[in-house]
């Protein structure tokens, strides 16, 4: 979907529409395919950077404290989400582990950069440097980011081992999820309001 300040333009088949206000807990779908044109706003500028913030920290909780913790026998053993990536480098699968570092490190940390910056100076009403490619940025990492996939993995993997092992979740996991859900929620076709929003000031 993109949006204009008068015209909506559907991603799925390019329908054009005229842009109309929208009352809470509205959308507007497009009459030619049915995708989703847009919703009435959930969260104004200040609340998306709360919690953009908020997840910065929870991004540093999930990758410093252990997702995971295994024990057997009076031996443990814990992880992090990068010793897990770096475990996977290590054998002959070097390539899965660097799609993996990318899909469940980099790429959200760079989403959570760039939505507190631009969200930061639209917190003042101005477009932070950089704003276009920044905005184009999120667009583009918004597929490549999949912790919601990394935390579905680790809850298989956890219902798995429990029979075998004694299996507990670390703080790190209840970071990933909280993180996920932010994510979710900031990421959303809430952002993208801000090019209409600061229009002329980019």
């Amino acid at each position: 979907m993109t949006i204009s300040r008068n015209w909506i333009i559907c991603e799925h088949c390019d329908s054009l529409y005229e842009s109309v206000p929208l009352g809470k807990g509205q959308a507007a779908q497009c009459s030619r395919c049915g995708a989703l044109l847009a919703r009435a706003r959930y969260m104004n500028v200040q609340q998306l950077f709360a919690l953009s913030i908020t997840a910065g920290l929870l991004f540093v909780f999930a990758n410093l404290f252990p997702v995971i913790k295994i024990s057997l026998e009076g031996l443990s053993n814990e992880a992090t989400l990068w010793q897990s990536v770096e475990a996977l480098a290590q054998g002959r699968i070097s390539l899965i582990a660097a799609i993996t570092g990318l899909t469940i490190i980099l790429a959200p940390c760079l989403q959570i950069i760039l939505l507190c910056w631009v969200l930061g100076f639209a917190n003042f009403d101005r477009a932070a440097p950089g704003f276009k490619a920044c905005m184009r940025a999120l667009e583009h990492l918004r597929p490549w980011s999949m912790l919601e996939v990394c935390l579905l993995g680790i809850l298989v993997a956890i219902v798995k081992l429990a029979g075998m092992l004694d299996v507990h979740p670390g703080l790190g996991l209840w970071a990933l999820a909280m993180l996920t859900v932010l994510i979710i929620l900031i990421s959303g076709k809430d952002i993208r309001y801000l090019w209409d929003d600061l229009e002329g000031r980019y």
